[in-house]
């Protein structure tokens, strides 16, 4: 009998600590899951080339170039933006991933990824953050925004929530 009571108490300790620590544990992870480069803008003074196929384009050449340049320079917003084309196969966390693969230790965007070179929703989901930032709305407006346009949508990628 000492027994048991000792593993039921034992077994209601363990859950009140670990559910003490579940809140703060899940806004750290939503926190690590944006790399700290990515949690801030960024101005680069030279981008890497950008290759845009010459044959067909989704959007004219000077729209994707935009997206991109804003991914490079607004992670703060991208990051926290979802994509909606079901890139999260691909290993996407945001619509930021469908224009920047990779970034150095300060923040320079070193490599692109080409997907969103071909990809309408990718480009249509940043250009609408891009509009919208230029309004002067915050991260959680953007994103409720976009969310909102793509409401319909079959998937979309595991996008951290915007710091508050």
């Amino acid at each position: 009998m000492a027994a048991l009571i000792l593993v039921v108490v034992a077994a209601i300790a363990a859950v009140f600590f670990l559910r003490q620590g579940t809140e703060p544990d899940a806004v750290a992870a939503q926190a690590a899951a944006v790399p700290p480069q990515n949690q801030q803008p960024h101005e680069q003074a030279v981008l890497p080339p950008l290759d845009i196929p010459a044959e067909y384009t989704p959007r004219p050449p000077d729209v994707i170039r935009a997206a991109y340049t804003f991914a490079a320079e607004h992670p703060e917003v991208l990051s926290y933006v979802p994509c909606f084309c079901g890139c999260e196969a691909a290993g996407h966390k945001g619509n930021h991933d469908c224009f920047v693969r990779e970034r150095a230790a300060n923040g320079d965007v070193v490599a692109w990824d080409e997907h969103g070179t071909e990809c309408t929703v990718c480009i249509d989901v940043a250009t609408r953050a891009r509009q919208l930032f230029a309004e002067g709305k915050s991260v959680p407006e953007i994103r409720a925004t976009v969310e909102k346009d793509y409401a319909g949508a079959a998937s979309h990628t595991p996008t951290p929530d915007p710091p508050q």
